[in-house]
């Protein structure tokens, strides 16, 4: 069967696991609470008991594996493998690769977490066969990666694809966490649409999402969606906003990369056409011509699973070399 990559997507709350052949298929994949505790120090010893524990449970042996990629939140040192800092994590400057290949004896690359997902799609995903491509992750807040001539884009710092902090909103614009106002994570990220439906329930309009807020329906994302899907004018008029800030965003990224794709995915993503095509039609209004006609807007495929086989793909990428 050939030896494993172990692929790794470390977040603040959940860490996600996989064992993945040398085709991008996975094995066998698994998720674990992420200990936060003391500023970290308990993650990366609880990640390696946790691959040797499954590597006994599957009658396998470390020798087995090829070596393990890792995504991690925040800015990256990609040719050290440190974390510049990951506030959620409690880490600064923390040498993870260094700790971790202590570890486990195995080589190890890390990369930023919205690289992985987006070289996951690039190499099972949305993104198949595209050698430049743009993924945007929309969830809690918003994320992106950069690629290249099949190459991630690191930047000066690590901070390369921060594209949920491209101002959208010029004039009122809400704070973002990052200390500016009026970033796109504020209007197209989970929490940003959320409080986008607020400011627009203030208006007192009759909509079926009013309605359903006031049945005792939590307000978020999905359920903005889901009365949008059954033609409440209210909801379509928020994703229209949503659409309009993210289509610009994506125009102005298409202007100055010219991507062969650019794959949305994340949580809000699976709000499907009813988004997707709106931010089609803005994105070609106002995307340079040529740019327009040779940029796809995608879906990501992959879900979930987009981060472990990006980082799957980047060791044996390595490895490769």
């Amino acid at each position: 069967m050939g030896k494993w990559l172990v692929g790794v997507d470390l977040g603040g709350t959940s860490t996600k696991l996989a064992f993945i052949n040398t085709s991008g298929e996975i094995i066998y994949k698994w998720q674990v609470v992420t200990d936060i505790s003391e500023n970290g120090v308990h993650i990366i010893p609880n990640i390696v008991k946790e691959i040797d524990a499954k590597l006994a449970e599957l009658k396998k042996k470390r020798s087995e594996l090829l070596g393990i990629g890792m995504g991690a939140p925040g800015p990256v040192r990609s040719e050290s493998g440190s974390v510049y800092e990951a506030i959620n994590l409690g880490w600064r400057n923390y040498p993870l690769k260094d700790v971790l290949e202590k570890k486990t004896l195995l080589p190890v690359v890390i990369d930023n977490d919205a690289n992985m997902a987006a070289l996951g799609e690039m190499w099972k995903g949305a993104g198949q066969g595209a050698k430049d491509l743009v993924c945007i992750t929309l969830g809690t807040g918003v994320g992106g990666g950069v690629i290249a001539n099949g190459q991630v884009v690191h930047g000066a710092s690590g901070a390369a694809g921060e594209v949920g902090h491209i101002t959208v909103v010029t004039e009122n614009g809400a704070p973002c966490n990052c200390g500016h106002t009026g970033c796109l994570e504020t209007v197209a990220s989970a929490t940003g649409i959320v409080r986008l439906a607020k400011g627009a329930l203030t208006k007192k309009k009759i909509s079926l999402l009013q309605e359903k807020v006031n049945e005792g329906n939590l307000l978020s994302a999905k359920l903005v969606f889901e009365c949008a899907a059954e033609g409440d004018k209210l909801s379509l008029e928020i994703i229209e906003q949503i659409s309009h800030y993210l289509g610009m965003a994506l125009a102005h990224i298409g202007n100055l990369l010219n991507p062969e794709k650019i794959v949305i995915g994340g949580g809000v993503s699976k709000a499907g056409d009813l988004l997707i095509n709106s931010v089609r039609t803005v994105f070609q209004k106002h995307a340079f011509k040529r740019v327009s006609k040779s940029t796809e807007i995608l879906q990501a495929t992959l879900g979930n699973n987009a981060g472990v086989i990006g980082a799957a793909w980047l060791i044996k990428n390595q490895l490769d070399k």
